[in-house]
């Protein structure tokens, strides 16, 4: 990017003044009436776009199979989530008559009907997807999936014994009359709508059977010849081997075909699955809540009972049962989506799984950082090795676990360290992260765990983590009030000869070694005093009843993070008009917070040049003359979720990493923080990775002035070849920087 590079390392940098940032001018009020009103992009139309995309990924025949199976997996539970918690809350609006517009000036029930027409699109491409294209390309590989009408008499005669053995007695049927009232259906249960008549009769009943969700919902069931077929692999020794056959049936199917015995003595009309998706926003009352962690429980338990807000039905589902199911869910055409073919394709993680690696991406195995490697087979001492510099991490090119992981558990085992403070957002089910901490509480430390138990349906999951963590004698705290603590820190407090040091990380991404594996994402190991002093005084204000709001590295949401920010894309076109170097570059999952929006216009009709790389939802219109010419806009989507935040600010050479997005949520009612990347080493490597992430040799979606996304391919014409060339890149400048 060489519009934002030129002489940039001359720049003096700011210095300190009495341990703090010596401020920057304050911005200029920017004036939004200057502005055109249509210089927003509907939220919920790009977080749909964005989905769009990552079907695009599934609808691409250069992904291999079973990452397209993944992808389509990925769209149907990211689908889901939208219902559960965006319709829900546009749907809320709507019923209370609340006259809250969006930033593009749409109301809620114009948003509604621009989602129901955009998902009815995407659903149906979903479908065609799955069915038209990687069903078939999965047969040809020998992965079948096949209906019941489709399979063999030897075949069905082993599902019979399988569904009286594994299948018949968790299922129960529930009848619909005067006796028996509609009964609850369970948000995202699959369920078989059965109309039943009694022999000779007229009338038809209904009843329900739910789909157990105990039982796998893809059943295998043996081939009659499994080595017949064509499928094979590549051996060893390069000679081609055959591959053992798979074949399954959905459950649902199974369940079907064997609906007389569960109404003996009554015929059967037909059938039908149906799916419901219900509110699943939680509502606490925290200021009124005497134990937070019981009041969040109550109100998980109610979530189950949320609203419906979409029923998903097969395409050729009975008028009659239809209009029973839209009457006592009480939903509206509107909510109701029709699917061709299976509901619910987020079962096809479960092909995932199989044993078929030339159907899915090579294998990428992290690799340890240069300077936390082993030397004659002993682990580096972490503590030594900060003492000496920073390290910047970069997941999953460097291992979580030989970095991050390790930092943590020789702290809990390092007698000479007396506290451990760290904040847990997400993490895995079996964290070696908690047991590292355990283990510190076990032997002494003083171990301070910040548990967000507020963490989007992980509620469940924290809860239990805060509980095992009190037991073990940590003490937990779970943030303040109306605010979740969504950002990234650990502390860690050693007595050393000088007296008392702080070592820290601050990060990106959760503090979760499987999702390490999955998302890219940064850290900073550091022992940097300002750092340590900042987390210090972090972790006071999220324990006690510190007020604190200045920092020495940091800029922490909500006390100062926006208006460091907006003061920092101001000194870039302050910079343009004094004819120095100056630029912008962000990388976010999501770009939608108004006044960091306009910022970036104000910053481009200054002539600064702003390139943003957003993963998911972006408001802000690029290319768009006298407002947004300087301004590109691309997305990045591929084998690794692109979950790092990055801001580049080229007039001063800064870098600054962290957790928080540009959307409300994360600027007005998170903890979040971003730190200043120190080294001019590691902000080399940053740079460089923003420079590949912006160059022609990654595939990437850019935004156009009216909305649209237009992709553009590498040379390679595959989206994965980018990632080992970013691993390559990365590499190339560490190992110049040794």
């Amino acid at each position: 990017m060489s519009e934002l590079m030129a002489t940039r390392s001359e720049q003096p940098q700011r210095k300190a003044r009495s341990g703090l940032l010596e401020p920057l001018e304050a911005p200029r009020p920017l004036a939004p009436s200057d502005l055109p009103a249509d210089r927003f992009i509907n939220r919920e139309t790009s977080w749909l776009d964005f989905n769009a995309r990552v079907l695009a990924l599934a609808e691409d025949v250069a992904t291999p199979l079973l990452e397209r199976a993944k992808f389509l997996a990925i769209f149907a539970s990211n689908l889901d989530e939208f219902y559960m918690v965006r319709v829900a809350g546009l749907m809320r609006r709507e019923a209370t008559g609340l006259a809250v517009r969006s930033a593009d000036g749409l109301s809620a029930r114009e948003q509604l009907a621009l989602v129901s027409r955009t998902t009815a699109e995407l659903s149906r491409r979903h479908s065609r997807c799955f069915t038209d294209e990687v069903v078939p390309s999965l047969t040809h590989a020998g992965i079948s999936i096949r209906f019941w009408s489709q399979l063999t008499e030897s075949q069905r005669e082993r599902l019979h014994d399988y569904f009286h053995e594994q299948i018949f007695p968790v299922l129960t049927p529930l009848a619909v009359d005067p006796a028996h009232p509609f009964p609850y259906i369970s948000g995202l249960s699959l369920n078989l709508a059965v109309q039943v008549r009694e022999p000779g009769g007229e009338t038809d009943h209904f009843a329900r059977v739910k789909v157990p969700q105990n039982v796998p919902r893809l059943v295998p069931v043996e081939l009659d010849s499994p080595a017949a077929g064509g499928a094979r692999r590549a051996g060893e020794h390069g000679d081609d081997q055959p591959v053992r056959q798979a074949c399954f049936v959905p459950l649902e199917e199974v369940i079907a075909a064997h609906l007389d015995q569960l109404f003996p003595g009554m015929e059967v009309i037909n059938s039908h699955l149906f799916r419901v998706t219900r509110n699943a926003d939680l509502e606490v009352e925290e200021d009124e809540a005497e134990d937070l962690l019981q009041a969040l429980e109550r109100e998980l338990a109610r979530r189950r009972f949320g609203p419906a807000v979409r029923l998903e039905v097969d395409s050729g589902i009975d008028a009659d049962l239809l209009a029973l199911l839209m009457r006592e869910l009480e939903v509206t055409e509107r909510e109701v989506h029709r699917v061709s073919g299976m509901l619910d394709l987020s079962a096809l993680w479960a092909l995932y799984g199989l044993d078929r690696p030339e159907l899915r991406d090579p294998p990428r195995v992290p690799t340890t950082h240069p300077r936390l490697s082993a030397e004659d087979g002993e682990t580096p001492d972490f503590f030594a090795v900060l003492r000496e510099g920073d390290v910047l991490v970069h997941h999953p090119y460097d291992s979580f676990t030989t970095s991050v992981q390790r930092f943590i558990e020789q702290a809990a085992a390092d007698p000479q360290v007396l506290a451990i403070k760290q904040t847990l957002y997400r993490t895995s089910g079996d964290s070696p992260i908690v047991d590292a901490l355990v283990a510190a509480a076990e032997a002494g430390k003083q171990v301070v765990v910040l548990v967000e138990i507020k963490a989007r349906f992980d509620e469940s999951a924290n809860i239990r983590w805060a509980r095992e963590l009190e037991r073990a004698g940590c003490h937990v705290v779970y943030g303040l009030i109306g605010l979740k603590t969504h950002c990234k820190t650990c502390l860690v407090v050693r007595q050393e000869r000088g007296g008392l040091r702080r070592y820290c990380h601050v990060g990106t991404g959760n503090y979760n070694p499987k999702t390490a594996r999955l998302y890219e994402d940064l850290g900073l190991l550091t022992a940097d005093p300002g750092v340590g002093a900042d987390l210090t005084d972090l972790f006071n204000v999220l324990t006690g009843y510190s007020r604190q709001t200045e920092y020495r590295s940091l800029l922490v949401a909500p006390q100062h993070m926006r208006e460091g920010i907006l003061a920092r894309i101001d000194a870039e076109a302050r910079a343009a008009a004094q004819g120095r170097p100056c630029g912008v570059r962000l990388k976010v999952n999501s770009l939608v917070d108004e006044q960091v929006i306009d910022a970036l216009y104000h910053a481009s009709q200054a002539g600064v040049p702003v390139h943003c790389l957003v993963r998911g939802i972006c408001a802000l219109r690029p290319g768009v003359p006298g407002l947004s010419e300087t301004v590109r806009v691309r997305s990045i989507l591929g084998r690794f979720l692109e979950h790092s935040r990055v801001l580049e600010f080229a007039s001063s050479d800064e870098f600054w990493i962290g957790s928080a997005d540009m959307m409300h949520r994360n600027l007005d009612r998170r903890i979040e923080a971003l730190v200043r990347v120190g080294q001019s080493a590691d902000r080399d490597i940053v740079r460089g990775l923003l420079d590949h992430a912006f160059s022609d040799a990654v595939s990437a979606w850019d935004l156009q002035p009216d909305g649209r996304w237009e992709r553009h391919t590498s040379g390679s014409d595959d989206n994965r070849l980018a990632d080992y060339q970013h691993d390559l890149m990365t590499q190339a400048v560490r190992r110049g920087h040794r």
